[in-house]
């Protein structure tokens, strides 16, 4: 990933990003939480790119080099924390639940003027409640890593080009020309996971972008590779927390 050699500042502030903006590479030098209370954003850092619908955000640790892409109509909130201020001692980016309350927190934090004389007192009282209400998805969480083997790579963005077509390993091993062994150990080597469920993470990245931009809940499970509706429905669900029809909560 390219980068502008520049740490800047960690900023505070809400904005509108059209389906499609994305935010160059770049680093900050304290701790950030980045949130989208509408629309769908990836965060792209040099280990995988991480996506976080309405009902998760991110946490992007300190001159943690990554990009931002919005799919969708987005409404991008960041919030600025200290180096010192990370209560869960995270040291990589992280996918974190969106409580109720948590929303509510990110979108007024991220929206105080901050030319107002109370600007800093409000904040001060609202990040120390947010400080206690980060907490790390309970479900599988979004993220697909960056392949560094060229083998692996080959097969990820064979996959990744349709990732409806019904693909099975040795299929995919086929045309990247290496055996099926080798590239299910690479998959389980780099990853950590098996050739099914990257595909699966795949897909749902791929259905959270077609969904934020008002594609059919049917018409996003087929484009994705499910045979019915309702096996879309189960797999989002299980991975999500929410159902692909629902508003996150």
């Amino acid at each position: 990933m390219a980068e502008n050699g520049q740490t800047e500042p960690t900023v505070t502030m809400t904005r509108v990003m059209p389906g499609g903006t994305t935010i160059a590479p770049h680093r900050h030098r304290g701790h950030q939480v980045v949130y989208a209370s509408q629309g769908v954003l990836a965060v792209e850092t040099d280990t995988g790119t991480w996506i976080a619908p309405a009902a998760r955000a991110i946490w992007v640790p300190a001159r943690v080099r990554h990009a931002h892409r919005a799919h969708g109509t987005t409404n991008f909130h960041t919030l600025a924390l200290g180096p010192h201020a990370n209560p869960l001692r995270l040291k990589q980016p992280t996918v974190l639940r969106v409580s109720p309350l948590l929303r509510e927190i990110l979108i007024s934090y991220s929206s105080l003027d901050p030319t107002d004389a109370g600007t800093a007192r409000r904040q001060a009282r609202l990040r120390a409640v947010l400080l206690d209400e980060l907490e790390p998805v309970a479900q599988p969480p979004l993220h697909l890593p960056t392949p560094h083997d060229d083998r692996l790579t080959a097969a990820c963005a064979l996959v990744a080009a349709d990732p409806g077509a019904h693909r099975e390993l040795a299929a995919v091993a086929a045309e990247v020309r290496v055996g099926q062994r080798t590239l299910s150990r690479l998959f389980a080597q780099e990853f950590g996971m098996s050739f099914p469920q990257w595909r699966t993470q795949v897909r749902l990245e791929l259905a959270l972008r077609l969904l934020a931009e008002g594609t059919s809940v049917t018409a996003t499970g087929h484009r994705c590779g499910w045979s019915s509706t309702s096996s879309f429905v189960d797999v989002f669900r299980r991975y999500m927390g929410y159902t692909p029809g629902s508003r996150p909560a």
